[in-house]
Formats: C-alpha cells, structure tokens, sequence
C-alpha cells in the first residue's frame, strides 16, 4: 500500500464519525445516551420521531462505534460507546458556538431573561453547594440522575416538581438544570419555581459539560 492509499484508508476511517454526526437527529440522541443507557422507545420519544426512524438513526451510530447496544427481554437498549463519545459532543457543539453566527443568536434567544441564569462559575458553584449556600436541583428523569449527577445535586424531576415544592427551602437560591446547554427542563423549572416565590435561577450545564471541564460527577 502506497502512502496516498494509506493516508486516503486513514482519513476515510475518521470520516465514518463525521458522516454519523451528520444529522440533528443523532446529535440530540446522543445528548440522551450521555444521560445513560436508554431503549429505542425512549429515545424515540425524547427526539421526537418514530421508532423506525429512530432505529436507523441508531444503527449508523453503532456502525460508527459511537454507540453500543444490548438486548433485554424485547427491548434493545443502547448507550454511548465511552465518555470520550460525550465529550465528542461536547467539543462539537462548542465549536460550532465559537463560529457560527446563527447558533450564538439562537443561544441568545435562550439568555433573553439573563437574570434566569446562574452568576458564578462551576467551582464556585460546587463550594456553594457543598456549604449548603444554594440547592442544585436536578431536574432530569431520576433514572438519568441516578446514573450520574453533580456534586451534592438534589434530584427532583420536573414532571413531580410542581407536587414537591415544599420539599424545597426558601431561605436559599435553587439552581437548576439539565441535559445541557439546549435542554430547556430547567427553564420551566425556573419558572415554575419563580412564579411559587422561590429564589431560581439556572445552569446551562449538564453532566457532560461538568466532566468536559475537568470537574467531578456522583455516580452510584
């Protein structure tokens, strides 16, 4: 094998990544599985598309090797083939906010109530939470929680979160969050708990971006 061959064999290899990531779809999916292991169902439903088109979507990450899956009874479950594959994601959407214009304005769009928006920084954050300062309040599923959360972080799952408000203190700010940077539980959650006359703002960070930054998650 000559070395053009082998330099063509080589980046083509990389390229199979590329080609997986190239769909909206699959980035969000793979948003899901950093959350944990989940069912074609379940992340046909989160991503919003049938589960024969979820299964597709799927398949092409597996081809990839961004994704592993294994069978249960009927079920086939999926989850992300390393945390490197999460912090994939990560880099990609990070790159794409330092140039592309129109996500930074959409981005903006989201940071229209910048009051909503937690003022202080991941450590400052974790020491507040670990002094009891402020209440980080996970607004996940409980199962994606119980996979892995932040530091010190209080599991409360928007769907129960309107019935558990006396569970909460008033006498603390509360930060919320989420899946991320474009999961938007945690803004209804801030509003929810803002309209119920708590003190709520919210973190545009998820487990992923915690760990992207060097900086520990609980696991069980």
């Amino acid at each position: 094998m000559d070395n053009r061959t082998l330099k063509d064999l080589l980046y083509e290899q990389v390229a199979r990544v590329g080609k997986a990531l190239a769909s909206p779809k699959r980035l969000e999916m793979l948003e899901m599985l950093a959350q944990g292991e989940k069912s074609v169902d379940a992340v046909a439903s989160a991503v919003a598309v049938d589960i024969k088109l979820a299964s597709a979507h799927l398949k092409a990450l597996k081809e990839a090797r961004l994704v592993q899956s294994r069978r249960d009874g009927k079920r086939m479950l999926y989850r992300l083939s390393g945390q490197d594959v999460a912090q994939l994601g990560v880099t990609l959407r990070q790159v794409a906010e330092e140039h592309l214009l129109e996500l930074r304005l959409a981005l903006q769009q989201m940071m229209a109530e910048p009051e909503r928006l937690a003022k202080v920084g991941r450590k400052e954050l974790l020491a507040q939470a670990k002094r009891g300062e402020v209440v980080v309040l996970d607004v996940r599923p409980s199962e994606e929680y119980d996979t892995a959360h932040l530091p010190y972080a209080r599991s409360m799952p928007l769907t129960e979160l309107a019935h558990r408000l006396s569970e909460l203190p008033r006498d603390v700010e509360i930060v919320a969050y989420c899946r991320g940077p474009f999961c938007l539980m945690s803004d209804e959650a801030v509003a929810l708990l803002k309209k119920r006359g708590f003190r709520a703002r919210k973190t545009f960070d998820g487990v992923s971006e915690w760990q992207a930054a060097g900086l520990p998650v609980t696991r069980p």
